[in-house]
């Protein structure tokens, strides 16, 4: 959650303009541990409250790159029986996926640069910019 609140914040004002309602809650996954690349395990960090049986699920992310974690939240998602399971992401790396999952609406497709900026950090730092960055190697 935290490297999508900006993005999801937009978001959902963007969608209350146009006339949309709905209930929301927030999923916290974890597949990183201390790295930048992912762990290949996820894990609950934060559950969701709200019943979504029956019910459309919007799964909002900052960026979609092994698939793993987003992945993990539709089916979980799917097994508690949501009615559809669609994935909305900002930026999305199609060359990192380890899976065969899609997102239904992407903002951007970027290449498999490090960025920050707009909710997304670089050691719990560059998350306030109100832009997206890449961090260069230097050597």
């Amino acid at each position: 959650l935290k490297g999508s609140f900006v993005f999801a914040a937009d978001l959902i004002r963007a969608l209350s303009l146009a006339g949309a309602d709905w209930s929301m809650d927030f999923l916290t996954l974890s597949s990183y541990g201390s790295g930048t690349e992912t762990s290949g395990s996820v894990r609950i960090v934060r559950d969701i409250v709200d019943d979504v049986r029956g019910r459309d699920v919007l799964l909002v992310d900052d960026i979609l790159e092994s698939g793993l974690t987003l992945s993990f939240a539709k089916k979980m998602m799917v097994e508690r029986g949501a009615r559809r399971v669609s994935i909305c992401t900002l930026l999305d790396k199609p060359m990192k996926r380890r899976t065969s999952l899609t997102a239904d609406f992407v903002g951007f497709e970027t290449g498999d640069e490090f960025l920050v900026g707009y909710g997304l950090d670089w050691a719990h730092r560059f998350r306030g910019l109100p832009y997206i960055g890449v961090v260069e190697k230097t050597t």
